[in-house]
C-alpha cells in the first residue's frame, strides 16, 4: 500500500488543480490509508483536507513544500530570487504547530518573491517534523546537478544531524525531467553512504492523468501566457497525477524499501486538529471577580439605567439570557464585544450591529445594540441557545472612513500577534473560467466573449448554463472548438484563482494566532496595514473555535456621520441617530409617500 506524500491541491494558486474531494475519492479507490498535502509555501487547504480525509477514513498528513532561502530569509536581493524547495511534514501536534510557525515566519519575515525559511528556523522549529530532501528543485538536488556532490552530502548530513531519524532522502520518477536520473543516482549513493533511508514520492499536481492538459492551461492562466508560447512555464509530460500503489511499486520495483518507507512515515504521522474547542480572548475582569459575575453586574446596571424600574418580564428575560451565556461559556466574548463598542462610542465612530444579535437583551443593556428586543418582541434563541455548538455572530458595521481605527484599537488591546484579518479565496466562476481558458487556448476573443455573455447571471455552473440556454447547447453540439472550450472551462471552474483580504472578517485569539493558524501579509490592496492575514478562510477559522467577527466598513454610516456634523455646523442642532423615532408621521407623509 503506497502513501502519497507529495500532493498539490486546488488551493495551490499556480501548482495544483486537484480538488480535495476528487483526491479523496481517488485515494479511496486506490485503497490508500494516508495522503499528504504539500502545497507550495502555504497551508491554505490544510483544514479542508484534514476534514475530507477523516470523513473518508484516510489519515491526513499535513505538510508543505517550503521555499528555502539560499543563504538567509533576511537577505532580500538578486541572489535570493530562486529559493530551494524542501518537503516538510507534521509528525504530531507539536510538529503541526511548528509547521504553522515556519509557514507564518516565511511569509511575515522571509517573503521575497516567495515565502522563505532558512536553516536557523529549521533548527529552531524542528521538533515534531519529518523532512524529506525535496524534489529536483531542492538544495541537495541542485548541488548534485551543479556537480557539487560534496556540498550535497554535507547538506544531507546537516539535515540528518538536526532531524535524526525524521529525515529521509526523497526520490521521484517522472517523465521528461532531464536531470532526474543523475539526481536519483546520487541521491541513492548519499542515502547509502550516510545511512539515511530512501523514500519514494510522487509529485502530484492533478488527480488523473487525463487532467494534464488542464494543469497546463492553469499554469498559462497564472503566468498570463498561452499554450502556443514555447517559452512558457510548463510541466513536461503527463506523469504528475495521483498514481496507484501498483503504479508506484512498478516504478520503484528495484527500490522496495523506498516504497515501504512511505508507509512507515504515514504510520508515524498523526495529528488531531482541535475542532470543538473555544479560544475566545479572555477579557481582563477586575481582580477577584468571576467573569460571569462581572458580565451580570454590567447588564443589571444597564437594565436599571435604561428602564428605571424594569418590569418583572424584563428581569426574567435578562436572568434567563445570563444563565444561557454562563452555560455556553461566552461571557468573555460578550465582554470583548462590549469593550470594542465602548471604544467606538467614546471615539464617536458611528456603528451598527447586524442580524440576530439585536434579539439579546443582555447586549442591549451593555449598549452594544440600540434595538430594544422586548419592545420589538425579538426571540433570543435565534441568537443563542444551549443547543448551539458554535459561537454566536455579533457582526458590526462601522463608518468606512474610520473602520481601521477600530481594527488598530483591537490590535493594541489584545496584541498584534493575536489579531488578524481573514483571507478569502477568489475562485473561477463560469464566466471567468470561460474567458481565462479561452485566452490561454488562443480561442478567438469574439467567440469567447459572445459565449460568456450567454451565461446567465443566475447560473451556478457552466453545466447549469448548458442545460438551460439553448444557444449554448447549439454551439456545443455544432462546433468542436466551443465544445473543447466548455469542457476545459468546466475542468477549472471553481479552482482558487487568487487570494484577498475578506471585506469584514477579523479573528481575535486568546493565544498567539500561530498556535492555531498560519499567517501571511495582507494582499497588495492592504499593504500598508499592520494587521496580518490568516491563511485559513472563515469556515476553517470557525471549526478551530477561534473568535471571528465581522468589522464591515459602510459608506452609508460615513454619509450619516458627515450629515449630522453638517447639520450641527449649519443649524447648530444636535442629532442623535439612535433617538430618531421610527414612527414619525411627518416623515412618512411628506417624504416616503411622495418618493
Amino acid at each position: 500500500m503506497f502513501t502519497h506524500l507529495h500532493v498539490h491541491t486546488e488551493y495551490s494558486l499556480l501548482d495544483g488543480i486537484s480538488r480535495i474531494t476528487d483526491l479523496m475519492e481517488a485515494a479511496e479507490s486506490h485503497n490508500m490509508s494516508s495522503l499528504a498535502i504539500t502545497d507550495h509555501g502555504v497551508l491554505y487547504g490544510a483544514v479542508d483536507f484534514y476534514s475530507a480525509a477523516k470523513a473518508k477514513g484516510i489519515n491526513p498528513i499535513i505538510g508543505c513544500e517550503m521555499y528555502e532561502a539560499r543563504n538567509s530569509r533576511l537577505i532580500k536581493d538578486s541572489s535570493e530570487k530562486r529559493p530551494y524547495h524542501l518537503t516538510v511534514l507534521a509528525h504530531n501536534n507539536t510538529g503541526y504547530k511548528n509547521l504553522l510557525k515556519l509557514v507564518s515566519i516565511a511569509h511575515m519575515e522571509g517573503f521575497y518573491y516567495r515565502p522563505r525559511i532558512d536553516d536557523a528556523l529549521l533548527a529552531k522549529y524542528n521538533e515534531g517534523l519529518i523532512v524529506l530532501s525535496g524534489c529536483p528543485n531542492s538544495k541537495i538536488s541542485r548541488d548534485i546537478t551543479d556537480g557539487n556532490l560534496l556540498k550535497a552530502k554535507q547538506r544531507a548530513g546537516w539535515l540528518k544531524e538536526v532531524f535524526g531519524d525524521r529525515f529521509f532522502m526523497e526520490i521521484q520518477q517522472h517523465d521528461q525531467i532531464p536531470d532526474l536520473p543523475t539526481i536519483n543516482t546520487n541521491t541513492i549513493e548519499i542515502s547509502k553512504s550516510l545511512d539515511i533511508p530512501l523514500v519514494a514520492t510522487n509529485d502530484s499536481h492533478y488527480t488523473a492523468r487525463e487532467h494534464a492538459h488542464l494543469q497546463d492551461i492553469r499554469m498559462c492562466i497564472s503566468t498570463n501566457s498561452t499554450i502556443s508560447d514555447s517559452k512558457r512555464l510548463k510541466m513536461e509530460g503527463d506523469s504528475f497525477y495521483l498514481k496507484s500503489s501498483e503504479e508506484m511499486m512498478e516504478l520503484f520495483k528495484e527500490l522496495p524499501d523506498a516504497i515501504t518507507n512511505t508507509q512507515r512515515i504515514a504510520e508515524r504521522c498523526e495529528i488531531v486538529l482541535p475542532f470543538g474547542e473555544i479560544h475566545v480572548p479572555r477579557y481582563p475582569v477586575p481582580d477577584g471577580i468571576d467573569v460571569d459575575e462581572y458580565l451580570s453586574k454590567l447588564c443589571w446596571e444597564g437594565l436599571t439605567r435604561i428602564y428605571g424600574a424594569p418590569p418583572d418580564q424584563h428581569k426574567q428575560r435578562l436572568k434567563y439570557e445570563l444563565e444561557v451565556i454562563k452555560q455556553t461559556r461566552f461571557a468573555h466574548y460578550f465582554l470583548v464585544v462590549w469593550q470594542i463598542v465602548s471604544y467606538t462610542r467614546e471615539k464617536q465612530i458611528l456603528f451598527g450591529v447586524r442580524g440576530s444579535a439585536a434579539a439579546s437583551l443582555a447586549l442591549y443593556c451593555l449598549g452594544v445594540t440600540d434595538v430594544d428586543p422586548m419592545e420589538h418582541r425579538l426571540v433570543f434563541e435565534r441568537f443563542l441557545n444551549l443547543e448551539r455548538k458554535e459561537m454566536p455572530d455579533i457582526d458590526m458595521d462601522f463608518q468606512d472612513d474610520r473602520r481601521d481605527e477600530v481594527l488598530q484599537h483591537v490590535t493594541q488591546q489584545y496584541g498584534k500577534d493575536k489579531v488578524a484579518q481573514i483571507i478569502t479565496f477568489g475562485t473561477l466562476g463560469p464566466k471567468a473560467a470561460l474567458r481565462d481558458v479561452g485566452r490561454a487556448r488562443n480561442v478567438n476573443y469574439g467567440d469567447v466573449d459572445s459565449l460568456a455573455r450567454l451565461i446567465p447571471f443566475r447560473a451556478k455552473s457552466i453545466q447549469d448554463a448548458i442545460d438551460t440556454v439553448p444557444e449554448i447547447q447549439h454551439l456545443e453540439q455544432s462546433r468542436d472548438d466551443i465544445r473543447e472550450l466548455l469542457r476545459d472551462a468546466q475542468g477549472l471552474e471553481g479552482i482558487a484563482h487568487h487570494v484577498s483580504t475578506h471585506a469584514a472578517g477579523v479573528v481575535i485569539s486568546e493565544d498567539p494566532l500561530t498556535e492555531y493558524v498560519p499567517l501571511q501579509r495582507p494582499t497588495r490592496a492592504e499593504e500598508d496595514s499592520q494587521v496580518a492575514m490568516t491563511q485559513f478562510a472563515m469556515d476553517p477559522i470557525a471549526k478551530l473555535g477561534l473568535l471571528k467577527m465581522d468589522f464591515l466598513g459602510l459608506r452609508n454610516l460615513t454619509v450619516i456621520d458627515k450629515t449630522v456634523k453638517l447639520i450641527k455646523e449649519r443649524h447648530n442642532k444636535d442629532i442623535d441617530i439612535a433617538k430618531i423615532p421610527l414612527n414619525d408621521l411627518n416623515v412618512y407623509t411628506n417624504i416616503f409617500s411622495k418618493a
